[in-house]
């Protein structure tokens, strides 16, 4: 039973984690710190949320390149909103974020999903009209802290029972994702659909609809995200977020997500999360450049990649995740 359990991808990533975690701790104690764990969480929230998002596109054999550019086209324009607005309550904001984040991968859920466009051509042209679009709604100007309010800027750190808004967004993501994905027929419709798609359509499976649905679903949390993180750092330029979008897929390739869908976790989404937020954050504390994280980044990927190959080959593909096989079959 132990030995089945230490074979478990979660189970290796989270321990190949607590030990990079130990081993900064012995070179820096600092960042075992209360305050330094704090600073962790809460700056890999926004990672967290997005990576989940990214696994739902990812299960149906699809990926979505232009989440960041729409997180960061929903910032712009939530700050715009907020600018003009100033007395507009932050759970407006936020829902106009997310109604336009929805709103742009809904495009993409109808190329993808309805037109049976590739995933990689539509999302990487739709990342470079977003982006386009930052400039068109914003002029290039900034929108700088000055210009917006207290409550605007302050909601994502406030703290709930000691712990940041940021921190409750991404566990009520978590939470979600999970549910979602373990509990209900879509979560399993979307691994049918990954495993093999035109065999899923023949008993029944929604596949353009459970398809477009993924999009709609990533294009919202990128516009929560956009609101989070144009708030989280009182700024909102052009190049907000620019290149965010490769540490979601590293993430979800180093969690064990397989490019090739049908393969993936909620846990090992979060644990891929959480091991590029240990990367980041702990490079300053070692005193270590930088511009070293992304050579690690990339190391720590193809890695990756070769192991998620190797257990491909060796596991199979499989229609239903396993805890649903198990459950089937009593």
């Amino acid at each position: 039973m132990n030995a089945s359990i230490l074979k478990q991808r979660e189970v290796q990533l989270a321990i190949i984690l607590a030990l990079l975690v130990a081993v900064i701790g012995v070179r820096a104690p600092v960042f075992l710190s209360a305050k330094s764990i704090d600073s962790l969480f809460t700056d890999s929230a926004i990672l967290v949320m997005m990576v989940l998002a990214q696994m739902l596109v990812i299960l149906t054999r699809g990926i979505d390149l232009s989440v960041a550019a729409n997180l960061a086209l929903c910032g712009m324009a939530v700050a715009l909103l907020g600018q003009k607005m100033p007395g507009a309550p932050v759970f407006v904001l936020i829902l106009g974020a997310m109604a336009i984040g929805a709103a742009l991968g809904a495009i993409n859920g109808v190329l993808v999903g309805f037109l049976r466009l590739p995933p990689i051509v539509v999302t990487l042209g739709s990342m470079s009209v977003f982006r386009g679009m930052i400039f068109v709604l914003s002029g290039g100007a900034w929108v700088s802290s000055h210009q917006m309010t207290p409550q605007f800027i302050g909601f994502p750190l406030e703290r709930l029972m000691g712990v940041t808004h940021l921190v409750w967004f991404a566990l009520g993501a978590t939470l979600i994702a999970w549910f979602a994905t373990r509990q209900t027929r879509f979560g399993r419709e979307l691994y049918a659909i990954g495993n093999h798609p035109v065999a899923a359509g023949y008993v029944g499976v929604p596949v353009r609809r459970r398809v477009f649905a993924v999009y709609v679903v990533s294009g919202m949390v990128a516009g929560l995200c956009g609101y989070l993180w144009v708030a989280r750092y009182a700024v909102a330029f052009t190049e907000i977020a620019n290149g965010f979008e490769l540490n979601v897929i590293a993430a979800c390739v180093i969690g064990g997500i397989s490019i090739a869908g049908g393969i993936g976790s909620v846990a090992g989404a979060v644990l891929g999360a959480l091991f590029l937020g240990v990367i980041s954050n702990a490079l300053p504390v070692v005193q270590v450049s930088p511009f070293w994280q992304s050579a690690i980044t990339g190391t720590v990927i193809v890695v990756a990649v070769v192991f998620n190959a190797r257990e491909g080959r060796r596991a199979g593909k499989q229609i239903l995740p396993r805890h649903a096989v198990a459950r089937e079959s009593l």
